[in-house]
């Protein structure tokens, strides 16, 4: 099984290391950005990898876990166009975009199809009780759907639990439970 992970900030970093950390040892990692010092308070990057591709120092992160790992990695800006074909052959997909029209776009492209895609809306802020899960089609979406980023702080708690839910939802299709 092949995990796809569609940037890899707060929300794809996280997953990608929970995953690693299960036993899932398939990922692609797909990114554009590198490591900014705004970045080491919720994802899984240090300060030395600081004006790297995130991608690259990611799988150097997970390969220290897990050094058995297949991780293909791509830094590019995934885009309506080659979405598709980006994640050929991943048998599940998770959508870790900031932006709400990336994140449209990601389910957009796979909708009707047999992919299950997980994604996450309104990470931001600290509130935990307002966290929960809807499935949409072949799509599941956890976070608490209302704070954005843009309006408030994003914590590393409340990114970490995303990220873990997210995690777990990947491992029971990986599992076919």
């Amino acid at each position: 099984m092949k995990v796809g992970i569609a940037g890899v900030g707060g929300i794809g970093s996280n997953v990608a290391v929970n995953l690693v950390r299960a036993g899932v040892t398939s990922l692609l990692l797909v990114d554009f950005d590198q490591v900014e010092m705004s970045n080491l308070n919720r994802q899984f990057y240090f300060a030395d990898q600081l004006g790297r591709p995130k991608v690259e120092m990611l799988r150097d992160n997970l390969l220290r876990i897990a050094p058995e790992a297949e991780i293909d990695i791509r830094q590019l800006r995934l885009t309506p166009a080659n979405m598709a074909e980006t994640f050929v052959g991943c048998d599940v997909l998770v959508e870790g975009f900031d932006e709400e029209a990336s994140k449209k776009q990601l389910i957009e492209a796979f909708a009707g199809c047999e992919l299950p895609i997980v994604s996450a809306s309104g990470i931001a802020g600290r509130e935990l009780a307002a966290i929960r899960v809807h499935r949409l089609g072949n799509c599941t979406i956890v976070g608490d759907f209302v704070n954005d980023f843009r309006e408030n702080l994003l914590y590393s708690p409340k990114i970490a639990i995303i990220a873990a839910m997210m995690a777990d939802i990947v491992l029971r299709e990986v599992f076919h439970e």
